[in-house]
């Protein structure tokens, strides 16, 4: 990312002030602030030849003179975010990101104010700034979705994209400076910086224990990881692998004060609960980075195909936005251009429900990694990381004979293809779902798996990794040549919390766990160069 977006992205995830907007920006506001009075505007213009925190207030003295507030602070306040007014209530609350996607960068925003209107983003592309309007891709359906929902696509290489202050209706919007992020590579180069979580919602079931949502340092610390993520590695690309809608039950969660519209049952899947689980938390991160993101089984379809985790989805998060509240249960994967590195998500969300060992819809699986193998084979100078959020070879248990391993639908899909296995130049595969983090490689064609399912739920136990190298798994079955599970307290002990730090560099990738504070734990590996024997070295 550039200096001017890290100086931004920095100040939030250390809880300073916002930094200060673009002077458009502040000449759009200044422009709506017809109350303000000849004083304020001379301490306004005195402020801003002060410091920079002192011009931060100057500038929120003149947004709340336009009669839009912006938070006082960029990103959450630890242990938790400003709380926002409840959905829908007077001008309300908006949120703003940007995403890859299969038709590549889209800014996205999304608002419970009342006007139903979609703001303009302004950027410079081709040395020509210009404001874009955002179309309108849903209104508001029902009181779960008080939400118009809004998105624009942006070419790549544009650059300093900031939404248009007198064109927001909202009265607290996100990022509180109006800045987004875009992708900072071009057609030839790639990102050099990618932070990988997955599973990071708040784990409220209908029965059964409760996670501590209201403790986010040691309870369900996805806004801590969040922050660390932003403070200590810069990324500039996040991937999520799945699974950010955890709360079931709203009505058992212990953190309502902070989450209006999300506190009983019936609010389940609503706006106000995909805010509560993933956009609030992730406040810091989607203000510093582009997203790419694959959908998980806690966002699978209900029996209706209607509504439920999976409608919401379609709403706000999936590739391709749905205004209908319909889900899709095999969606085709998503082929993400990301410079000289190609992403493929792969929507395994209904690979194996019962995660009993079952092939059902093998053959459905198979076409999509024809389509994964499609891609590369297309373009074999490209390196392409496969993402989905059921691992395809990853072991959760050696307390039987032999380990337990996952999926085995997903594996024999592979083996399906006509290549019978990912080709060459698929160097990666980066999956969730076990609430743990695993590295394991076969030294062969077959790329190496790296779970990330430590970034917010509740934690699993690991395996013994000296049980797990030699076992043969997959199919057909090869023996692993190296796994790398983070436990906190020796073998099989409680996972660990934190994200993977993807870093390239000298032609070649690095990869290391970082806890929630954004620590380095265990060693730093590098993804080999070999396309046959494809390994870490750690």
């Amino acid at each position: 990312m550039s200096a001017k977006y890290w100086k931004a992205a920095l100040a939030m995830a250390s809880v300073l002030a916002a930094t200060v907007p673009t002077a458009e920006t502040a000449t759009a506001t200044a422009a709506t602030a017809t109350t303000a009075t000849t004083a304020t505007a001379a301490a306004a213009t005195t402020t801003a030849a002060a410091t920079a925190t002192t011009a931060t207030t100057a500038t929120a003295t003149a947004v709340a003179a336009s009669g839009r507030t912006v938070p006082d602070r960029a990103g959450p306040r630890p242990p938790g975010p400003t709380t926002p007014p409840p959905p829908g209530g007077g001008g309300g609350e908006a949120w703003s990101w940007t995403q890859l996607t299969g038709r590549g960068t889209r800014i996205r925003y999304v608002s419970t104010d009342t006007s139903h209107s979609c703001p303009t983003v302004r950027y410079t592309y081709g040395g020509v700034r210009a404001g874009h309007q955002l179309q309108t891709v849903s209104t508001p359906s029902g009181t779960k979705y008080p939400t118009t929902v809004c998105e624009v696509g942006v070419p790549l290489t544009a650059s300093d994209a900031v939404l248009d202050a007198s064109t927001v209706q909202a009265a607290t919007v996100h990022p509180g400076n109006l800045r987004l992020p875009l992708p900072e590579w071009t057609a030839t180069t790639r990102p050099t910086r990618i932070a990988v979580v997955g599973d990071t919602g708040c784990s409220v079931p209908g029965s059964g224990p409760v996670q501590d949502c209201a403790d986010h340092q040691n309870g369900w610390p996805f806004a801590r990881i969040a922050t660390s993520i932003v403070g200590r590695t810069r990324p500039d690309l996040v991937i999520h692998v799945g699974d950010f809608l955890y709360r079931e039950d709203p009505g058992r969660e212990n953190d309502k004060p902070a989450n209006p519209g999300c506190t009983t049952s019936a609010d389940a899947a609503g706006w106000a609960c995909v805010v509560a689980d993933f956009f609030r938390p992730a406040e810091t991160l989607l203000a510093a980075a582009p997203i790419a993101l694959t959908r998980g089984n806690h966002e699978d379809c209900n029996t209706a195909h209607m509504g439920g985790a999976g409608g919401a989805f379609y709403r706000y998060l999936a590739d391709q936005l749905r205004s209908d509240g319909k889900c899709v249960d095999y969606p085709d994967p998503v082929v993400i251009d990301a410079g000289a590195l190609g992403l493929v998500a792969l929507d395994s969300a209904f690979a194996d429900p019962k995660d009993s060992g079952s092939t059902a819809g093998q053959s459905i699986y198979t076409r999509q990694f024809e389509t994964v193998n499609q891609a590369a084979r297309h373009n074999p100078g490209r390196d392409y990381f496969l993402f989905t959020h059921k691992p395809l070879w990853a072991v959760r248990s050696t307390a039987t004979t032999p380990p337990t391993w996952w999926t085995h639908v997903l594996a024999g899909a592979v083996a399906g293809t006509n290549l019978g296995r990912l080709a060459d130049n698929v160097r990666l595969v980066l999956s969730g779902h076990i609430h743990l983090y695993q590295m394991i490689d076969f030294d062969t064609r077959r790329p190496p798996q790296l779970t990330v399912g430590s970034s917010g739920g509740t934690l699993e136990h690991g395996p013994d990794d000296s049980k797990v190298v030699g076992t043969p798994i997959g199919v057909p079955p090869q023996p692993v040549h190296q796994s790398v599970t983070q436990e906190q307290a020796g073998t099989g002990g409680l996972g660990v919390f934190g994200f993977a730090d993807l870093r390239y560099g000298g032609g070649t990738w690095s990869v290391a766990f970082r806890n929630r504070n954004g620590d380095v734990r265990g060693r730093t590996c590098t993804l080999s160069g070999s396309l046959t024997q494809k390994s870490f070295s750690c």
